[in-house]
């Protein structure tokens, strides 16, 4: 693999954000119309207070979800040209975390709601709890896991950056990723590359 200037590495590593960002935007989106819809269908009234509060969780965290998967693109467009890249790259991992977790809540809280509608309290619960521990694992914490089995970037051999934040991109082992955000600035970045601010 050819060596990567800091600008291509966090071109490359946005492109790769966005990408999966659009495989999570898709059932937020669904998920989100479903559930604006429902409080318009004639079931809705019968429903009480409990699961009326279960339903403005799921909406509210469907809500914040589209929004954390939304930003990054927004974010770029006003960005645009201004040689923060690796910030908005940085900005853009912490986003997709954060639309993950509300995603993961929404879904959960409206699983709960229509399990609850069709059958009762204690099959609600049972399945909401499976699917928030399945979720949980597959999502966060076996990821987590297999980061803390990593050895630290020194431990590679690659020069390591003091400057780096834990949970920033270029973390997870492909050549050329460590250090990537460890550098002053974008604008200086830029220019060493010869390549036009973005």
């Amino acid at each position: 693999m050819k060596q990567e200037s800091h600008q291509e590495r966090a071109d490359r590593n946005f492109v790769e954000l966005l990408q999966g960002a659009r495989v999570a935007v898709t059932g937020v989106q669904v998920l989100f119309a479903f559930l604006l819809t429902v409080p318009f269908s004639s079931g809705f009234g019968r429903i009480d207070l409990a699961d009326r509060w279960l339903y403005y969780v799921a909406l509210v965290s469907a809500a914040v979800a589209s929004i954390c998967y939304i930003a990054p693109t927004t974010q770029h467009r006003v960005l645009f040209r201004q040689g923060l890249k690796e910030k908005l790259v940085r900005r853009s991992n912490f986003y997709g975390i954060a639309g993950a977790l509300a995603l993961a809540v929404s879904m959960t809280a409206a699983t709960m709601l229509v399990v609850d509608y069709l059958f009762h309290a204690t099959v609600a619960s049972v399945t909401a709890a499976a699917l928030a521990v399945l979720s949980a694992w597959t999502w966060f914490v076996q990821p987590a896991l297999d980061r803390s089995d990593q050895p630290s970037p020194s431990g590679r051999g690659a020069h390591p950056s003091p400057s780096k934040e834990p949970g920033e991109p270029g973390e997870s082992g492909e050549p050329g990723d460590s250090g990537e955000s460890g550098e002053p600035g974008d604008s200086g970045e830029e220019a060493s590359s010869g390549e036009p601010r973005r």
